[in-house]
């Protein structure tokens, strides 16, 4: 995934009338976005995975787990 993935919609009212919000980048931020219909600005970032979803990636198909 690239660092300037686009989200699809705004998380507070849902539209999908956005537009980088520009001059305002900060690296490791994620980048901000401006919400034409709420007049919002936003910023998406990506955290981590979750334990639960690595510990269930190492597990197989038969049911069994890989010790690390």
């Amino acid at each position: 995934m690239s660092e300037r993935a686009a989200p699809h919609y705004c998380p507070y009212c849902g539209d999908e009338d956005l537009m980088p919000h520009e001059g305002d980048a900060e690296k490791g931020a994620g980048y901000a976005w401006d919400c034409g219909s709420c007049a919002r600005v936003f910023r998406v970032k990506f955290v981590g995975l979750r334990a639960a979803a690595v510990a269930s990636a190492e597990r197989h198909t038969d049911g069994t787990v890989e010790n690390a």
